[in-house]
């Protein structure tokens, strides 16, 4: 099982982690271990050799990669499991360290000067054990020889507690009586290695402004400064850094990284999982049954990347094969792997009879974890384990079953022997009636940063997965407990029909995903998913594509979903062999894709923010090819550049119920628009809508754009946030007036357009025979360019029914012209004005207009408009008497409780039929609440949209009505 490479500091470190008993247990195994392996027996072993004569016996008796056999072998036998897992990683600490030693050898990069050697890993993932075996290894001057001379430790916790220091004071610590050669070290700073450990506990703000940084050496700052400028090299220039850090610091990995930087990784490679998974079962058959199944599940690979995991998984499945399960059957799931290590290590391996005393422990263990989790606590005193129950024997029982193991970070505290671990049993003791123990851990002032847990999700997905009868009987059979669900069940039934009936509710589904696929009750996970009839996921990795994959086909009422999918399609080129884990993605990716002509009901799709390859857009054009997709909307957003669409572009021309098309930031080329010119021009292309919006279109392409309005039969195109400017629009206009053009909205909201470009849209806006819907909020236009934009209102030949204006700079002195077009023009139907100083003259102007029976409008946006309660009695009257407005959005203006009072009496008029109104209303006195309840009461068809309101009902708060 274990590699081979370096022992005189390694081995000898094991051996000191040893206590007395322990190591003469290892000496009285080590004969009968040889001769298990294989190997002759240790010629004159003495059991009085101390721990540095017992390993040069050993280096002078075998090989390298004997002597790791038989270490780990022994190690298990006297219950230091956590010194094989140690071993385990050798492997991969091994191919580490000859990383090291190459990054900081100028012979072998580019220039080592300023390095950052990014060591990321996740918890217990040997982190630490490679930075100490690195610095062994150049003390015994095995690697950086001549190219490091000092090295200089700091660690987070160090820093966080950091007062007023220099960078000579953080140098002298480590030194006898503090008496270091600061002279020496600071004269050649690219001799110096500091070494940063768990970046991701760092409290500081390492975002600085170079000007804020300190360069004296002496100087007294406070750490962050001090952190900061060393890492910025405003201090000791030229001097390296190896800085350890778990995944979860990514972004201030990214900030700190160059381009000359160097990044490592340190995970369980496959390699080094299949000879663990040899080792740990002995039996060939076995190994390989349990291998196999953990390849074939992306949860479980992902668990197996951590040794201490791996370690945990090969338990669990082993327990399984004793009891002659079915592993496919009984072993699906994360909570099917923690469940089974729990039961068997409490059960079985605690050496007690099968009484309560097993229940007890665990009910202590989970009272334990939740109150951790509770309060920000992963390393426990003993006050606290006394205070959940726990006595001196159980915490001895624990540490002997490898669950409970004594703080590397804190002296005197224990800790889970992973987060994972605690986090399950968190969930248990969230589904079982324990008694709220505090611990005293949890007042405490100072929590390290990454003691910090906000993210409760893989607890709420540990508690999906006890849902599911089956996994609970794990526990219930092991432990004879009972874990409370039906109540359970009906909260995240009831939960998830609130969600499904409000779209904005859930940011992204991916997190309800994990959990339904850990629960796999199928009928459960259908009543789930029926409650949605849109889903937006979120893919970062196989497990979510799996975990998608599972839960979008129990959808059956889907009709939107919105997919972001990140670096899973790793092999760009094409005919290149698939790996495993490509063909896996493929799979998933499949299962998704196929929803498409197997739903009925799914009608829009958006793909955004991802990277597909040739392969999976094959995939993803055959299902839109395919006679039964309904689909009428398909959204690519953001998607790789590298991507040439041909395909895609030739699916959507068979596919004839697709309406809607957009390409929103995508870079569209020349090649583009003549992929686009071949779809949009085929008789059999049913597309009408086309968006090309934040595409960087600028006036040159207009040409391509207005080639498009006359050849194809689009009806709607969207052009907004593109620096098309005037003269790119006054090109459309002469597009908008060609016979051919059938187009009846256009959108160009913020596209740099000014004065210049107003006499071309009067014009179109005039002659068009089709234009009904006009968009050009958020352009500089201003007083007289409105006034040019509604003048061709007033005459017959205008066939324009709704116009935006928002945001476009003007004032009241054209509302007189804004209300003749409402008059005048009988097909007007919707107008929108906000964010444009309109103010109460203005509003008095408008309300004339539409209480004048010539005035058709059923819309109106008045949001930020600089309205007062001055207007409110004229816009009362309107409600009162309009026979044709059903929206009104009045948001962002000051009305004043008075003039919300006067608007709602307006509102509960029996000759009002508005149907929408958007309402600022805050702190509300008992009589306007009462008010408010019978105007809802008495106009059921009325939907306030407000903050108070919104609240209340559950209603999404909108500016735009």
């Amino acid at each position: 099982m274990a590699e081979s490479g370096s022992l005189d500091f390694d081995l000898l470190w094991y051996l000191e982690k040893l206590n007395k008993r322990e190591f003469q247990s290892l000496k009285n195994h080590l004969g009968q271990a040889c001769v298990e392996i294989g190997l002759p027996p240790i010629p004159r072993l003495d059991l009085r050799k101390t721990r540095p004569d017992l390993v040069d016996l050993l280096t002078v008796s075998y090989e390298v990669q004997h002597i790791w056999n038989i270490m780990y072998s022994i190690f298990h036998k006297i219950n230091r499991d956590n010194l094989c897992e140690k071993i385990n990683a050798r492997g991969m600490i091994i191919e580490i360290l000859n990383q090291l030693d190459v990054a900081y050898n100028p012979t072998t990069t580019v220039s080592p000067k300023d390095l950052n050697v990014f060591l990321v890993g996740e918890k217990a993932a040997g982190k630490t054990m490679a930075i100490e075996m690195a610095v062994s290894e150049w003390a015994d001057g095995k690697i950086w020889k001549d190219v490091i001379s000092y090295v200089i430790y700091l660690t987070s916790q160090e820093i966080n507690q950091m007062a007023n220091s220099s960078l000579v004071d953080l140098i002298s610590k480590g030194w006898p009586k503090g008496q270091a050669p600061i002279a020496d070290i600071l004269s050649d700073p690219q001799k110096v290695l500091f070494i940063l450990e768990d970046l991701d506990n760092i409290e500081v703000n390492l975002n600085m402004n170079e000007s804020a940084l300190c360069g004296d050496s002496r100087q007294q700052v406070p750490g962050w400064e001090l952190l900061a400028s060393l890492l910025m090299r405003k201090m000791a220039p030229g001097c390296s850094f190896l800085i350890s850090s778990r995944p979860d610091c990514e972004a201030a990995v990214r900030a700190l990284m160059k381009t000359t930087d160097k990044f490592m990784t340190l995970q369980f490679s496959n390699e080094m999982r299949q000879k663990y998974f040899t080792f740990f079962f002995k039996d060939s058959h076995r190994a390989t049954t349990a291998f196999k199944l953990v390849q074939e599940n992306e949860m479980f690979m992902d668990l197996c990347q951590v040794p201490i995991l791996c370690w945990v998984t090969c338990v669990a499945l082993n327990w399984q094969m004793d009891m002659e399960d079915d592993l496919q059957h009984f072993c699906q799931t994360l909570t099917d792997i923690y469940a089974h290590f729990l039961a068997h290590t409490l059960t079985f391996e605690a050496g007690v009879p099968a009484n309560q005393y097993p229940l007890v422990l665990l009910e202590r263990l989970c009272s334990l974890a939740l109150e951790g989790l509770s309060h920000d606590t992963l390393h426990f005193s003993e006050k606290d384990l006394r205070c959940v129950g726990l006595t001196r024997a159980d915490v001895s029982t624990l540490q002997t079953l490898k669950i409970l193991l004594p703080s590397s970070n804190h002296k005197d505290h224990y800790t889970f022997i992973h987060l994972k671990i605690q986090e399950f049993c968190a969930a248990i003791a969230y589904m079982m009636v324990l008694t709220k123990c505090p611990i005293p851990s949890a007042s405490k002032r100072y929590k390290e940063r990454r003691e910090r847990y906000n993210d409760f999700s893989p607890i709420t997905t540990s508690i999906f997965g006890l849902l599911n009868e089956k996994r609970r009987n794990i526990l219930e059979t092991s432990f004879g407990c009972h874990l409370l669900t039906g109540e359970l069940r009906q909260y995240f039934l009831q939960k998830m029909k609130c969600f499904g009936n409000n779209s904005k509710a859930m940011e992204h589904h991916t997190p309800l995903f994990h959990c339904l696929f850990e629960n796999q009750e199928e009928e459960f996970v259908k009543q789930v998913m029926d409650s949605f009839s849109e889903a937006s996921v979120y893919i970062q990795n196989n497990r979510d594509l799996m975990a998608s994959s599972y839960c979008l086909k129990c959808c059956h009422f889907l009709q939107k979903l919105r997919l972001s999918i990140q670096c899973i399609f790793e092999n760009k080129k094409p005919n290149v062999m698939l790996t495993s884990g490509k063909m896996k993605s493929l799979v998933y990716w499949r299962d998704i894709c196929n929803l498409l002509h197997t739903r009925e009901n799914l009608q829009e799709l958006e793909i955004c923010n991802s990277e597909l390859d040739d392969t999976s857009e094959r995939v993803l054009c055959k299902a839109l090819r395919h006679p039964s997709c309904q689909l009428r909307t398909l959204k690519l957003t953001y998607l790789s550049v590298g991507t040439t669409f041909e395909d895609v572009f030739k699916a959507i021309v068979y596919n004839q119920n697709l309406t809607f098309l957009s390409l929103n930031c995508m870079p569209i080329s020349l090649k583009m628009f003549s992929l686009l010119h071949e779809v949009l021009e085929s008789s059999m292309c049913s597309i009408q809508h086309l968006s090309l919006m934040k595409c960087d279109l600028e006036t040159h392409a207009c040409k391509e754009i207005a080639s498009l309005l006359i050849s194809s039969k689009l009806k709607k195109l969207t052009l907004s946030k593109n620096p098309l400017k005037n003269n790119g629009v006054k090109i459309l206009c002469d597009a908008l007036l060609h016979p051919d053009c059938g187009l009846e909205s256009l959108v160009l909201l913020f596209c740099c357009l000014t004065k210049n470009c107003c006499s071309s849209l009067g014009r179109a806006l005039m002659f068009s025979k089709t234009l009904k819907h006009l968009d050009l909020s958020a352009n500089y236009l201003q007083n007289h360019e409105v006034l040019v934009l509604t003048l061709p209102l007033l005459f017959p030949t205008c066939q324009l029914q709704e116009l935006e204006l928002s945001g476009c700079f003007f004032t009241n002195d054209v509302c007189q012209h804004i209300a003749s077009a409402m008059i005048n023009n009988p097909n007007f139907r919707s107008l929108e004005l906000g964010s444009n100083n309109i103010g109460d003259s203005g509003m008095e102007v408008l309300c004339n207009a539409l209480k004048h029976p010539s005035c058709k409008l059923e819309n109106i946006g008045l949001e930020e408009c600089m309205l007062t309660s001055a207007c409110c009695a004229s816009l009362t009257s309107v409600l009162k008497s309009s026979k044709t407005l059903k929206k009104l959005n009045l948001l962002g203006n000051k009305l004043g409780d008075e003039g919300i009072v006067k608007l709602l009496e307006g509102l509960g008029h029996p000759d009002c039929i508005l149907q929408t109104v958007g309402l600022q209303i805050n702190d509300m006195d008992v009589e306007t609440m009462k008010l408010l309840l019978t105007v809802k009461k008495k106009n059921t068809k009325l939907v306030f949209i407000s903050q108070s309101w919104a609240k209340k009902e559950g209603r999404e708060v909108s500016k735009k009505v």
